[in-house]
């Protein structure tokens, strides 16, 4: 199992000053099949530590996982050093790694990555709010980052923002039609990693409006698939319910924006999060709304299925949001988290789960 958000239950090495964020790594053994498949947990160990607030990030395909903070808060906070960064922490890690920021990769609120299996550019989503009028919540960036040396990120890159097209700081979170398509360009960040970013979390993303940038609302989950990378934005659409998009490359340069589906209300699917492809081609979206949360999925007919609801803690209260989603190699198991109570001295723990088919008997 890749590693997944979260701070680790027992730090030993690794940590920046007054990080509590990090990741930690399961080592599941998967044996038999059908009736007769068993998970059994091998180890499980903190493999980053000393970051903060470490939300969705992603896999690369070169056998590593990256880690993306979800502020940018630093010394002038009280941290020893700043944040808001991507970290990269291996697959066949057996501890904690060296906790580098890919400082290239900009400091912004992070969410998840995606990476491109043909060309190594990790796409980035952020988690920032568009609310009108109100001019500090103005909206989310679609980021890339275009490695120096494919593969080996710490190499250093270009950072990018999506633009439409002929539409300048174009607004993808209202009056959208699903299907229309939108062609897509990128403009440079020209500074990624900002002196200002710890006291204007926008800072990196207001370099990308001023050159035409397109505006989300809350950017969260991202993944790739059917030739492009699937992205969601948590509190998109019409009805603040949530919307999927795909984005294509057509060229080194350009592409093209699908909105694929678009909440009609909360009933029907509420602020989806994390997401992640299955082998099948379903989307599976891990929701983080305010009513009954669940685990739903967006099969190749454009149909939402439930496949898990959220348990209740133990006086009725919402256990916290599905994070985290994951399948296996093969495609047999989907893991998937619950992040438990946030409070300090909270009674509801967080969780891992697994589920597991036949998945080829349904839509995903």
């Amino acid at each position: 199992m890749r590693p997944g958000g979260g701070g680790p239950p027992r730090p030993r090495g690794g940590v920046r000053a007054a990080g509590s964020g990090g990741t930690t790594s399961l080592e599941v053994r998967i044996s038999g099949d059908g009736d007769g498949l068993n998970l059994e947990l091998v180890d499980e160990f903190p493999s980053l530590a000393g970051t903060r607030v470490n939300c969705a990030g992603g896999p690369t395909p070169w056998g590593s996982w990256l880690s993306c903070e979800e502020v940018t808060d630093g010394r002038r906070d009280g941290f020893g050093k700043p944040h808001g960064y991507v970290f990269e922490v291996p697959v066949d890690a057996t501890g904690p790694v060296d906790p580098v920021p890919l400082t290239a990769m900009g400091r912004f609120v992070h969410e998840a990555v995606a990476v491109d299996p043909e060309t190594g550019i990790v796409y980035e989503t952020e988690d920032a709010w568009y609310v009108p009028l109100v001019p500090n919540r103005p909206g989310a960036g679609l980021y890339r980052f275009i490695p120096r040396e494919p593969g080996v990120l710490a190499a250093g890159g270009r950072l990018q923002m999506l633009a439409i097209t002929g539409e300048p700081g174009y607004l993808t979170a209202r009056e959208q039609t699903q299907g229309t398509v939108l062609p897509a360009h990128w403009v440079d960040i020209d500074d990624p990693d900002p002196e200002d970013a710890g006291r204007d979390p926008l800072a990196v993303f207001k370099q990308g409006l001023a050159k035409g940038g397109a505006r989300f609302a809350r950017l969260e989950g991202a993944f790739s698939g059917d030739g492009g990378i699937y992205v969601v934005s948590t509190n998109g659409g019409d009805a603040t319910a949530g919307q999927v998009f795909h984005y294509r490359p057509v060229s080194a340069d350009r592409g093209e924006l699908t909105l694929v589906f678009e909440s009609p209300s909360p009933e029907v699917l509420d602020s989806p999060d994390n997401i992640v492809v299955s082998p099948r081609g379903g989307l599976v979206m891990c929701e983080d709304g305010s009513g009954d949360q669940y685990v739903r999925a967006l099969d190749r007919e454009g149909r939402i299925v439930n496949l898990a609801r959220a348990p209740l803690g133990p006086e009725g209260e919402g256990a916290g949001e599905f994070a985290g989603s994951c399948f296996t190699p093969e495609g047999r198991v989907l893991f998937f988290n619950q992040q438990g109570d946030r409070r300090a001295g909270g009674t509801v723990a967080s969780a891992t789960y697994a589920m597991w088919g036949p998945w080829g008997d349904g839509p995903v």
